[in-house]
């Protein structure tokens, strides 16, 4: 299992429907396979995400966030770790909004 805590990882890439901003930072906090993250910037005002880590490293994710119109969106989102030779670490997010129009996107984020 990879261990994420303290890691802090940055967005590459986000889909058009999604909220995160490129200039915006995750720090994860681990205990066991439990993974956190508070975050804010850009669209979002306050955001919380809570994930499950599974033997392989990969994070089975529920967010929720409130957002700079002052709405709470929720999502789902499945992250799968790609180790780079420089032995950070690449995450490849599919997502899907569990409020609004219910859309899925995919994002790209990097250990920094």
């Amino acid at each position: 299992m990879i261990n994420y805590n303290n890691k802090v990882f940055v967005p590459l890439s986000n889909s058009e429907n999604g909220e995160v901003d490129l200039g915006m930072q995750f720090v994860y906090q681990q205990s066991g396979n439990i993974v956190t993250s508070t975050y804010a910037g850009g669209r979002i005002r306050s955001g919380h995400l809570i994930a499950l880590v599974d033997e392989h490293g990969n994070l089975d994710m529920r967010y929720h966030q409130v957002n700079d119109k002052g709405e709470i969106t929720t999502g789902i989102c499945k992250s799968t770790p790609e180790q780079l030779p420089n032995g950070k670490i690449r995450m490849h997010e599919k997502w899907q909004w569990t409020s609004g129009d219910r859309s899925e996107g995919e994002s790209l984020l990097e250990e920094l």
